[in-house]
């Protein structure tokens, strides 16, 4: 059974990190490229993160670029989301998604919001 579990998310004072974490099972985890997205109240998910297979090359969203960063260990079925420097605007439910050809998976979420 494929699972990926999120977990990590909270409450969080602008200016402040929190890292995230996706624990996948039920496939290879290896061979898939892994991405964050986020959707805030109202809004459309967005992409905020992908990592390669191998866990070479990166890219991010404008809005949260040196700020976030995404890392895999493969010898673990894990990717993460540190984040940084957060703001407000950064409130949404994250979510993990996993892609490798015409297959396309999903967590649950986990929500993260920033506020004083």
């Amino acid at each position: 059974q494929v699972q990926l579990v999120e977990s990590g998310g909270g409450l969080v004072q602008p200016g402040g990190s929190l890292k995230l974490s996706c624990a996948a099972s039920g496939f290879t985890f290896r061979n898939y490229v892994m991405r964050w997205y986020r959707q805030a109240p109202g809004k459309e998910r967005e992409l905020v993160a992908l990592i390669t297979s191998d866990g070479v090359s990166t890219n991010y969203a404008d809005s949260v670029k040196g700020r976030f960063t995404i890392s895999r260990d493969n010898a673990k079925n894990t990717v993460y989301l540190q984040m940084n420097s957060l703001k407000p605007e950064d409130t949404a439910v994250y979510y993990c998604n996993a892609a490798f050809f015409q297959y396309d998976y999903w967590g649950q979420g986990t929500q993260v919001t920033v506020s004083s």
